[in-house]
C-alpha cells in the first residue's frame, strides 16, 4: 500500500491482492512482476513469495485510515479479477470502496468477462457508485477490443480504458459509454515502440467524442527522457470527481472494527488446510 504513487494518473495504490499471471501480449514486460520478483525470498517482505498470487486481507482496512481524499489505483500489483481470487473476496474489496467513499477508486483489469459478469451480479451494489471507476487494459486489436466490448456491456458509473502499452494502431475505437481514456507506451529494457500516429488517432477520437484524454508517457528504455508531451503539450484530463466528505472519527473507528472482523475471517479461511484460497497460487 502506498500513500503516494509515481503513476501519473493516480494519487495512491492499494493492493489487497498481490501477484498475478500473464494472459496477453500486454503482460510480456510486466512492471509489477519485475518489482515483486526482486523481493522473492526476502523474509518479511510483502513479496517474499515473489509474484505468486496471494490474497492480502490485512490490507482491506487501509483506505479507511486515510483522512484525505485520494484517487486510489486498486491492485497496481495484481488483477482483482484474476480467476483464483474468490468472488466473496472481490465483494469485500468493493464493500470497502463503498464504505470509504471519500476516495475515488480506479479498478483496472484484463479479465474483462469476469468484471462484466460480476458488475451485473454480485458487484451491482458497487457498479454505479460515483466514486468507483471501472477500467480495462487495451494493448492491441485482438485482445483489447473485446475487452472494450465487455466493459461497455457492464453497468458502471465511470468506464475507462488504459491503453498501455499501446502496441499497434487500434483503428476506430468503440467509445460510446467510455468516460476516460489513458494512453501510454511501454517502458524499460526491451520496450516495444509506439508510433506517434497511433496516439494522435486516439487523442483525436477522444476529442471528437468529448472524452477526457490522459497521455501518460512515450516510454522506451529511458521514459524520463522521452517524456509525456504530445504535440508540444501535456494531456492531463480526468472525468469529473464527486467529492464526498470524510467520515468523522467515531464513524471511521466503528467501520475499522467491522473490517477487523472481515480480516480475521479471511485470515482464518486462508489458514485452513481445506481452503482453496490457502497460501500462494501459481497458475
Amino acid at each position: 500500500m502506498s500513500q503516494q504513487s509515481k503513476i501519473e494518473w493516480t494519487n495512491a495504490t492499494w493492493n489487497p491482492v498481490r501477484g498475478c499471471t500473464k494472459i496477453s501480449p500486454g503482460c510480456a514486460h510486466c512492471y509489477a512482476q519485475k518489482i515483486a520478483e526482486r523481493f522473492r525470498g526476502v523474509e518479511g517482505s510483502p513479496y517474499e513469495q515473489g509474484f505468486n498470487l496471494r490474497l492480502a486481507p490485512a490490507m482491506l482496512p487501509k483506505p479507511l485510515r486515510w483522512i484525505k481524499s485520494r484517487r486510489v489505483f486498486v491492485n497496481s500489483m495484481s488483477d482483482l479479477f484474476h480467476k483464483h481470487v474468490p468472488d466473496d473476496y472481490i465483494v469485500d474489496v468493493a464493500r470497502v470502496m463503498a464504505l470509504a467513499d471519500w476516495h475515488t477508486y480506479q479498478v483496472l483489469t484484463k479479465r474483462s468477462k469476469r468484471v462484466r459478469d460480476l458488475l451485473d451480479g454480485k458487484l451491482r451494489f458497487a457498479a454505479l457508485l460515483p466514486n468507483t471507476w471501472w477500467g480495462v487494459s487495451v494493448e492491441n486489436r485482438k485482445h483489447g477490443l473485446p475487452r472494450i466490448a465487455h466493459l461497455r456491456d457492464a453497468p458502471a458509473s465511470v468506464r475507462f480504458l488504459s491503453i498501455e502499452p499501446l502496441l499497434e494502431d487500434l483503428g476506430t475505437l468503440p467509445l460510446d459509454g467510455i468516460d476516460w481514456v489513458i494512453v501510454g507506451g511501454e517502458s524499460g529494457p526491451g520496450a516495444r515502440p509506439m508510433a506517434p500516429a497511433w496516439v494522435r488517432s486516439i487523442q483525436q477520437q477522444c476529442k471528437d467524442a468529448s472524452i477526457p484524454f490522459f497521455f501518460k508517457q512515450w516510454g522506451g528504455a529511458n521514459k524520463a527522457k522521452a517524456g509525456r508531451t504530445l504535440d508540444n503539450r501535456t494531456f492531463d484530463e480526468f472525468p469529473p470527481v464527486l467529492r464526498q466528505p470524510v467520515a468523522d472519527l467515531a464513524t471511521r473507528k466503528a467501520l475499522l472494527r467491522q473490517l477487523d472482523a472481515w480480516v480475521e475471517q479471511w485470515q482464518n479461511e486462508l489458514a485452513s488446510p481445506m481452503s482453496p484460497s490457502k497460501g500462494s497460487i501459481a497458475g
